[in-house]
């Protein structure tokens, strides 16, 4: 085997690897957590509890069954590189559920327990799956498709509205209020999870400093923070004065002292802190 195949080889078991984990996590939420509590699951998942229920169809071929439509519809939109992952994915991760998953205890306490438990698996699951470059099929196929489309909305907020309107027809279904306020609290607590990790672990605090002592404010910070920053010229709309304007990207711990830094130097600058998502380059996350 030569080293280009070895790596594919290699390459392709980590992602099974992946698969089989995130499928592990997600089934573990929704068969051992929301199935015995009874309270309406979003997305395809969702839609093939309702079945489950009703038909006491098994979840997984459930999911590949609705697959199939929703899968042919986001090919051009997601490409063949992405369509052909989740194809792997789809059929890793519905085994898992199906054959693995059943085999573990099911949870048959305080149901706030098993939505808390359900939303924070389920989410680890799938953002182990999405952050791969691959999807487990379905409402994840739509998701990933309007998040091409609109690349400036969350992934975790796309996952919310579609969830929502899943668990609303699940909970109008089985006719339980309390079900469907416990299927509200697992999609937003799924959006949550999925939000913190994808763009959480990496983000931090964003700053822009303008001032007429551009350069002894980055020493300062530089000197004390160990953060290097970029000089931008800016010009006054009102005065036309001239200045800088110290842009630094920083963790969220750091920024407090760089704030006092930049008012030390200069205690007439201008500052402005904002969130940063994530923050990609030296110092921070490698691309």
């Amino acid at each position: 085997m030569n080293t280009i195949n070895k790596n594919r080889f290699l390459r392709f078991l980590y992602d099974c690897m992946i698969d089989v984990l995130g499928g592990l996590l997600i089934g573990i939420g929704i068969y051992n957590f929301a199935v015995n509590a009874e309270f309406p699951l979003a997305g395809i998942s969702g839609i093939a509890l309702i079945f489950y229920h009703l038909f006491k169809i098994p979840i997984g071929a459930m999911t590949i069954m609705l697959n199939i439509p929703i899968a042919v519809g986001c090919y051009k939109t997601l490409g063949k590189e992405f369509f052909m992952n989740s194809v792997r994915s789809i059929i890793i991760t519905s085994f898992v559920m199906d054959y693995v998953v059943t085999l573990l205890p099911v949870y048959s306490g305080d149901r706030m327990l098993a939505a808390l438990c359900t939303g924070v698996f389920s989410g680890l699951g799938y953002t182990l799956i999405f952050t791969n470059n691959s999807s487990t099929g379905g409402m994840d196929f739509i998701t990933m498709a309007i998040k091409v489309k609109n690349p400036h909305i969350s992934l975790g907020k796309i996952v919310f509205i579609l969830d929502m309107l899943v668990v609303v027809i699940g909970g109008f279904i089985f006719g339980n209020v309390d079900g469907t306020i416990y299927g509200m609290i697992v999609a937003y607590l799924l959006t949550v999870v999925m939000d913190k990790i994808i763009y959480g672990i990496d983000s931090g605090k964003m700053t822009f400093i303008v001032t007429e002592k551009g350069e002894e404010v980055c020493n300062k910070i530089d000197q004390y923070s160990g953060r290097g920053s970029t000089i931008l010229k800016g010009k006054g709309s009102y005065s036309g004065t001239e200045k800088d304007v110290v842009m630094c990207a920083c963790n969220n711990k750091q920024m407090y002292v760089i704030r006092k830094m930049a008012k030390e130097v200069d205690p007439m600058a201008f500052i402005v802190i904002m969130e940063s998502n994530e923050v990609v380059g030296e110092g921070f996350k490698a691309e």
